[in-house]
């Protein structure tokens, strides 16, 4: 009897507990036997020196950078170069479909959402113990810090490259409002 009184008190009492705005995303994709939506090619030879050729037009020659001994010759990239372009621009179109999704809009003008992406190799030349870090900034403007921050958490949890680094490679995410 005594709950029968007490629930349209319940129903009106100001709620102390806050509710996420958004839901976690759980997703357990098994990349061994998931259906491909697209395949990439690369052929390279001469490792960091040498030459990358890919299937829809990417060629590029590849040089040392001078930080590591090489020549760092002009109009030639390395791998970090190359993983720092794909993992930005992968993130990006992360943000463009989580925004979408959650119903926030994102700017129109390509210069108005900006991705600056550094890969740091890092590690023990000596020891042959190499990998890398990740530092990327999220520049927007036009939208609040808030709804940023919502769209690069979503970003985070279904970026193809997010996904493959998240507990190997250390990614440092950083959100500024232009």
């Amino acid at each position: 009897m005594a709950s029968r009184t007490l629930q349209p008190l319940l129903r009106r009492a100001p709620r102390l507990i806050s509710r996420p705005t958004t839901t976690p995303l759980n997703r357990y994709l098994n990349t061994a036997s998931a259906p491909i939506l697209y395949t990439a090619h690369a052929s390279v030879t001469g490792a960091r020196n040498g030459h990358v050729k890919g299937d829809e037009g990417l060629v590029v020659d590849l040089a040392m950078p001078a930080a590591l001994g090489g020549s760092s010759d002009t109009g030639k990239t390395n791998p970090e170069e190359l993983f720092a372009a794909g993992y930005g621009a992968c993130f990006q179109s992360a943000m463009n479909a989580s925004a979408a999704s959650l119903g926030i809009k994102m700017p129109v003008k390509t210069e108005d959402s900006i991705v600056e992406t550094r890969v740091h190799l890092v590690g023990d030349a000596k020891a042959l113990d190499f990998s890398i870090r990740v530092d990327m900034e999220v520049q927007v403007r036009g939208m609040s810090k808030e709804d940023v921050e919502a769209v690069v958490a979503k970003a985070k949890a279904i970026c193809p490259y997010s996904r493959a680094t998240k507990g190997n490679v250390t990614t440092n995410v950083t959100i500024t409002v232009l």
